[in-house]
């Protein structure tokens, strides 16, 4: 009989659902949504283009990777917001940041801990 493989850990999935609880505003906002496939992990579905699927798909089996994904796409989304409809909008993320009022970057950069709090991670 052919042993089953393994593609994420107990510890990895339950560390997983927590990251994608976390960073459940960001479904809200966005069509992003992270769903647990169960022995194959997490996969984070976006770009959703009707009627046909998504145009994004990634799979994780590490909690870490998970939550840099989800933050990044949380951090760059929210930097956008603030360029929309101003010049700042031509500007790479870095530029946006740096143009920003240095408490308004703190006030964002700080989310990344909120995050991590609230995944237990």
């Amino acid at each position: 009989m052919m042993k089953k493989e393994e593609y994420i850990t107990d510890e990895e999935r339950e560390k997983c659902r927590r990251v994608a609880d976390a960073f459940a505003e960001l479904y809200e906002q966005t069509d992003i949504i992270v769903l647990d496939a169960g022995e194959y992990g997490f996969v984070k579905l976006q770009y959703y283009m009707r009627p046909y699927s998504f145009d994004n798909l990634a799979t994780y089996t590490d909690s870490q990777s998970l939550f840099d994904d989800l933050w990044d796409d949380w951090f760059d989304i929210h930097l956008l917001s603030l360029a929309l409809g101003t010049p700042d909008m031509e500007l790479d993320y870095d530029e946006i940041l740096k143009r920003l009022p240095k408490g308004r970057q703190d006030e964002l950069l700080s989310k990344k801990t909120y995050f991590k709090e609230r995944a237990s991670l």
